[in-house]
């Protein structure tokens, strides 16, 4: 059975504030946990129903019931168990011969999520952003990831101190006046691909640092790509064999 205090605590961590006091965040739903207990972040404590806990008889969980974890969850349709887990500290995996995502003020989760999930997809370790990005920790940007975040680093930084002592061989950028992507050769070898705000484009700042530029042609009349939709093109085309 679940404590008041430990409802109030999970309910706090939807709020960032919280999130970055206790150093924790909220996991939900059977995939997502699933997910989770594979990895190698530090689960705190698990709540689940009576259902999931028999079908996860290993595992150390508090029993809760399905009104319990309604009056705790984030999610429209609560699913079964939610986990509080530990952060750990960010790091770049120092595999160079994959391409790096370079993220400028997404703030959208729901694109954030897709492209974690979509560099998931490709085999992209490293994903940076900018420090006014989303909140890779907010629930809808977990759950837009659907597990892929366990399996790709997500780091917050200046991207000008970043791009200036990064030493790669080239830096794209996603820019409405770049070449075309599909006749462009691509080197996905120690290179970044910048893809920037969802309306704003790349922040002028950072407009030095590319050394190729890069555009989806457009056919049709539509005045702009999703971010997270022109992330996953970019990258197909990268990784087109």
């Amino acid at each position: 059975m679940m404590t008041n205090h430990q409802k109030k605590f999970i309910v706090s961590l939807k709020q960032k504030k919280f999130r970055i006091q206790h150093n924790s965040f909220v996991v939900e739903g059977v995939k997502m946990v699933d997910e989770l207990l594979q990895s190698d972040y530090e689960v705190a404590s698990i709540f689940a129903t009576q259902f999931w806990i028999e079908n996860h008889p290993a595992v150390d969980a508090i029993e809760i019931s399905e009104k319990e974890l309604n009056a705790i969850s984030s999610l429209k349709t609560p699913n079964q168990v939610l986990a509080v887990v530990k952060k750990k500290k960010p790091i770049i995996s120092s595999d160079s011969k994959t391409l790096t995502l370079v993220l400028d003020n997404i703030q959208d989760p729901g694109n954030l999520g897709t492209i974690i999930r979509t560099a998931d997809w490709f085999g992209v370790k490293n994903i940076v952003c900018s420090e006014d990005c989303v909140e890779v920790y907010n629930p809808k940007v977990l759950q837009a990831t659907m597990g892929s975040f366990f399996r790709v680093n997500t780091v917050y930084t200046d991207l000008c101190i970043f791009l200036t002592e990064k030493k790669v061989n080239s830096i794209y950028g996603a820019l409405l006046d770049g070449e075309n992507v599909y006749t462009k050769k691509l080197n996905t070898n120690n290179s970044m691909l910048v893809v920037g705000n969802e309306s704003k484009g790349i922040s002028d700042n950072l407009l030095p640092f590319i050394n190729e530029r890069l555009t989806i042609p457009k056919i049709g009349k539509a005045e702009s790509l999703n971010a997270a939709t022109a992330t996953a093109i970019l990258c197909a085309e990268f990784f087109r064999k």
